[in-house]
């Protein structure tokens, strides 16, 4: 069978509002993990814990040459680092005091875990039409607002749910769609790296194919985008999906972003799967 083979891109711009860029982005191909961190706690806060959230969190998966562990503990152990560093940090440096950042992670993990009790049952979250026996071998994690979306076949899907008050408001039936994205408190998010001493990550695992293109981003993107300007700008650059064509389509869209108001510091990165 033909090797899957991780091919990515990534961009982060300043957007036409603010004065500083509080988003951070980072990337390791080999250790098949790649993060998105939208900071806050005033610029040079937010910079910082964004910045120091990626990196710590990057540094945590690297490989060790030690056997596999298992990979939710491994994650969860890589967002509780990053939350220790920020939240240190922030305690040991009176002008950083209430720093903190979302994040979104993502691990391509090829070799299976073996501890069965770390493979999840098939939910909805896991693709319909992979085999239920297959283990999933690709990761997401999340804190806060910054979201991962799964673009396959035509479909676009947002894989991420976020922790904020409007998306809690939305689910309860509080408010309509229209009124979340109108809604004054849109910005207030329920869980955050670095703000507390501990932080609660959600972790899911799927099955990708070949051909799979997934999009991290932070809000600045999904602020000024539909799904449906956001497909079509994929569809647009990034086909066939090649570094360049990636490259391409993270542009269009912070272009397109900016273009709409650029009201928030703008982040995207693009990982695809491809069969060499």
């Amino acid at each position: 069978m033909a090797a899957n083979k991780i091919i990515y891109a990534m961009l982060s711009d300043r957007g036409r509002v603010r004065r500083n860029n509080q988003d951070a982005c980072a990337a390791s191909p080999v250790s098949g993990v790649f993060v998105v961190c939208d900071g806050m706690g005033g610029a040079a806060g937010g910079e910082v814990a964004s910045h120091l959230a990626a990196e710590t969190f990057l540094a945590q998966l690297a490989p060790d040459g030690a056997p596999p562990a298992r990979i939710q503990s491994r994650i969860n152990a890589a967002v509780q680092a990053a939350n220790t560093a920020v939240y240190q940090q922030a305690r040991n440096t009176p002008q950083l005091s209430g720093m903190g950042t979302t994040l979104v992670g993502l691990l391509h993990a090829p070799i299976p875990t073996r501890a069965e009790d770390e493979s999840p049952k098939p939910t909805a979250r896991n693709h319909p039409n992979a085999r239920s026996t297959d283990p999933p071998t690709l990761w997401l994690v999340h804190v806060g607002d910054s979201r991962g979306y799964l673009l396959r076949r035509g479909n676009f899907k947002q894989l991420t749910c976020d922790h904020s008050l409007v998306e809690e408001q939305l689910r309860a039936g509080q408010i309509t769609a229209a009124q979340a994205a109108e809604s004054p408190m849109r910005n207030l998010i329920t869980r955050a790296v670095g703000s507390q001493a501990t932080v609660d990550p959600e972790i899911h695992g799927y099955r990708p194919r070949p051909g799979d293109l997934y999009l991290l981003a932070s809000d600045g993107l999904t602020r000024e985008l539909s799904d449906a300007e956001i497909t079509a700008i994929l569809y647009q650059a990034a086909s066939p999906v090649s570094e360049a064509s990636l490259h391409t389509a993270c542009k269009k869209l912070v272009e397109a972003a900016n273009a709409r108001g650029g009201a928030d510091n703008i982040t995207v990165l693009l990982v695809a799967l491809a069969t060499a």
